[in-house]
């Protein structure tokens, strides 16, 4: 999709009705569980937020950015996520710890971020975070950096995400489950499962009716 349409189009999205659960249901692992928001905060779920930034390439293609997270001894090391993390009591508001997250791990400028839209909160059972995800744009390419908690920056041509084509299963492995058969997508050369595959549906979703 050209950035000068996806820009347009943005001021749309405001009226139209998220897909909420049943839209990141689409892409979850069969054993997830719809949890009662009862359960979740009887669970003390922490907060966290992570930021969905859009921009254009050379090429004046709309992408997004996802991150390869580091290989470090925790419950989502090595996987693929968005830009983010846990909310701390400096940050102003959720939407504020997506800004603050995206800049330390790759160096975004929150100034020049322009949130449009807040998604459906998704429960992350195996680390007990309630993550809030946000829609954001850049008018220019990022020059991006890295820091210990990320291993690479991975551009995807959102076009790619509209492709149905992208939708695949894969069997994987973690700490918490051996040889799982799940749902994903295969995005630049990636696959991405779990939960930033529930958030991509939702986006997914969402932007087709645009």
């Amino acid at each position: 999709m050209d950035f000068k349409n996806f820009k347009i189009n943005v001021s749309k999205l405001s009226e139209i009705t998220l897909g909420g659960l049943d839209a990141q249901f689409e892409l979850a692992p069969k054993f997830r569980q719809k949890y009662t928001q009862e359960f979740i905060e009887a669970r003390n779920a922490r907060k966290a937020a992570v930021l969905a930034l859009f921009y254009p390439n050379a090429m004046g293609e709309t992408c997004f950015l996802l991150t390869l997270r580091a290989n470090y001894n925790g419950t989502h090391a090595s996987q693929i996520s968005f830009p983010g993390g846990k909310f701390d009591s400096s940050d102003y508001s959720l939407e504020g710890t997506a800004l603050r997250e995206a800049h330390e791990e790759v160096g975004i400028q929150p100034d020049d971020v322009y949130i449009f839209k807040q998604m459906t909160d998704v429960f992350i059972p195996p680390s007990n975070f309630m993550v809030t995800p946000f829609l954001g744009f850049l008018n220019y390419t990022p020059t991006l950096t890295k820091n210990e908690e990320v291993e690479e920056n991975i551009a995807v041509l959102l076009k790619d995400l509209l492709n149905e084509n992208a939708f695949s299963t894969t069997i994987v492995t973690t700490s918490y489950a051996k040889k799982m058969s799940v749902p994903c997508f295969n995005l630049s050369n990636c696959i991405v499962w779990g939960a930033t595959a529930m958030m991509l549906n939702e986006i997914k979703v969402l932007l087709k009716q645009i």
